[in-house]
């Protein structure tokens, strides 16, 4: 009992504010270091599909798979993070994406597109460990710093994020100095990476920011023990989460505008790859052995470089969205949000034809992401009661990835049927339900007090 009060209850967890800025400095750091994964995920992912596969059908299986697992592992992880603290269920995200990608560089060996699709379900618990670290960056922030606390760990994922997709030449270069294919090499880097952050979690995250609170909250360790393993056992599952998201109007929106916003730009990310190689090049070639390019070195170039600028767009101004969103209000910015992507997928829609137009599309579809992410995630975490937040969260990461999911798995048979410009006013269209459904709450903000 001693070493558990001393670890819990020693100089450091006394002041909350010390421990908040030590917990975002570690979790940005882990993010910077993991971000390097989901970066050569997005870029290179299509490709090595369409590759391993050998048919343009299955080009967002990876995209979707990874979502698909992100989707499976959010509610487990968060009810890991609240029996564990929020240490434990990062770590073990991360290390599972770290066996995916190790399991990539497998796939492109053999040539095997099973072995690819069970890496990707693996990455994605690794993108389901990078959304809950934005959660663990507000569980001792004060509630006017929320904000600008989860934009914190949101951004410091651009400098590894934006990385990855030009790692594609150096990764190539490792790739053949290992004896592995070019598009493997990549996958080194993230492998390296992942291992890195789980190693800095493992030391820095210390007290656990999760269980801090709760102690906080419950006023000793021992209540806020008893009180864990009652919520545990009372609170669990997706339908005690829907219903605690469902009893609050704001929680209601907050969770649309995430999870809309998440769908439209995996559906449209998923695609541009695919899109930009068959605009200067046309249709990839057939290749039986996994050593072949599925396109030319230039084109893997533009590809990394339009997926960079659009995953910069998707972190690099997440504190200025915070700010936003603690200094204008979380509606506003959810406005700003959607209304960017709308913007972005109409540029794109109609600039099809030319890879610059694509690009700046592709660069507001990230901002847009950004700002309806980080303000409708923070307004979610403060729409819920403290005991239901941590499973609310699961559950809203289990959306996300299911809305991943399913506009990355259908973007292809509606690129197919549509075209690129088809797909992007079909996101257009998620775009406009969102910002009337947020248009008509901040409509009956103005008649009604607000919430203290």
């Amino acid at each position: 009992m001693k070493i558990f009060d001393a670890t819990a209850v020693n100089s450091t967890a006394l002041d909350p504010q010390r421990v908040q800025r030590r917990t975002v400095w570690v979790l940005s750091a882990a993010q910077l270091l993991s971000g390097i994964g989901n970066g050569a995920s997005l870029s290179v992912g299509s490709l090595l599909a369409v590759q391993l596969s050998g048919s343009n059908a299955w080009a967002g299986s990876v995209t979707t798979t990874m979502t698909l697992g992100a989707a499976a592992a959010a509610l487990p992880l968060a009810g890991l993070a609240g029996r564990r603290g929020r240490r434990a269920s990062l770590i073990t995200g991360l290390l599972a994406a770290m066996a995916g990608a190790m399991l990539v560089i497998v796939s492109t060996v053999t040539g095997s597109f099973p072995v690819l699709l069970a890496a990707a379900a693996l990455l994605g618990l690794g993108t389901a460990a990078n959304l809950q670290a934005r959660f663990a960056a507000v569980d001792l922030a004060a509630p006017e710093h929320r904000g600008r606390s989860l934009a914190i760990v949101v951004w410091a994922v651009t400098i590894g994020a934006v990385a990855g997709p030009n790692l594609i030449r150096p990764g190539a270069l490792v790739g053949e100095a290992l004896g592995l294919p070019a598009l493997a090499g990549p996958f080194v880097f993230s492998t390296a990476g992942l291992a890195l952050a789980a190693l800095l979690l493992l030391v820095g995250l210390r007290p656990d920011p999760l269980l801090l609170a709760a102690r906080l909250r419950a006023g000793s360790p021992a209540e806020a023990a008893a009180k864990g393993t009652s919520a545990a056992r009372r609170r669990h599952g997706l339908r005690h989460g829907l219903r605690a998201i469902q009893a609050s109007p704001r929680a209601r929106l907050a969770l649309l505008a995430v999870i809309a916003a998440h769908g439209c730009m995996a559906a449209v990310m998923s695609m541009t790859p695919l899109h930009l190689q068959l605009l200067t090049e046309g249709p990839l070639a057939g290749m039986p052995d996994g050593h072949a390019h599925a396109a030319s070195t230039d084109v893997l170039v533009l590809i990394g470089f339009t997926i960079s600028l659009h995953i910069a767009g998707m972190y690099a101004l997440s504190p200025v969205m915070g700010w936003l969103t603690d200094k204008v209000g979380r509606l506003p910015v959810i406005l700003l949000g959607h209304g960017l992507i709308l913007v972005s997928v109409l540029v794109a829609g109609f600039g099809q034809s030319q890879p610059a137009l694509v690009t700046v599309g592709l660069v507001l579809l990230g901002l847009g992401w950004s700002a309806a992410t980080i303000a409708g995630s923070t307004l979610l975490a403060e729409s819920v009661g403290a005991d239901d937040r941590v499973l609310v969260q699961g559950v809203s990461d289990t959306m996300m990835g299911i809305a991943g999911a399913v506009g990355a798995g259908f973007s292809g048979l509606v690129m197919s049927g549509v075209g690129y410009q088809g797909l992007n006013l079909a996101a257009a269209a998620v775009a406009v339900a969102v910002l009337a459904a947020a248009l008509g709450a901040a409509a009956r903000d103005r008649s009604t007090p607000a919430p203290a």
